[in-house]
């Protein structure tokens, strides 16, 4: 698992709108890069349109923002359309950058043990170190814990 202080590891990753999408891209700038299970579920859902309503507050920190799942280019760009979602979204088919990230792991749902991916938030500073993860989301609310840690 990496942990705060640690180098962002770079990724290479397609978005919704079929953009490349590198850790690269994003030098100088402040990253969240956020995990979530599965497009269009309740709580991936109220994650996403939380971070889009409060967009332009975590903008003016100066925070970009970067969603990872599994999902295909087809299921991302069907989601962020839905819900007028106004950043990129990765298409991590493969789950390379969910297993980077450490975001991909045991997980356990009505007794059942299963593994998928980890809804994590990591904060980037500009010189791509790790500065914050968070582990515990609160979907409904996630943009006040990402303004709350404000480094």
């Amino acid at each position: 698992m990496l942990k705060v202080g640690d180098k962002a590891p770079d990724f290479l990753g397609i978005d919704q709108n079929e953009n490349t999408i590198s850790l690269k891209d994003y030098e100088g700038k402040k990253v969240v890069l956020y995990f979530y299970p599965k497009a269009n579920t309740p709580g991936c859902t109220a994650e996403a349109c939380n971070l889009n309503d409060n967009l332009e507050r975590l903008k003016a920190k100066g925070y970009e923002i970067i969603g990872v799942s599994a999902d295909s280019v087809k299921t991302q760009k069907s989601f962020a359309e839905k819900y007028h979602l106004n950043f990129p979204l990765i298409a991590d088919t493969d789950k390379n950058i969910i297993k980077s990230y450490g975001a991909w792991g045991k997980k356990k749902m009505y007794g059942k043990e299963y593994e998928g991916i980890m809804r994590y938030t990591f904060l980037i500073s500009e010189d791509g170190i790790i500065q914050d993860i968070i582990t515990q989301i609160d979907t409904k609310h996630h943009s006040s814990q990402i303004l709350e840690k404000d480094f």
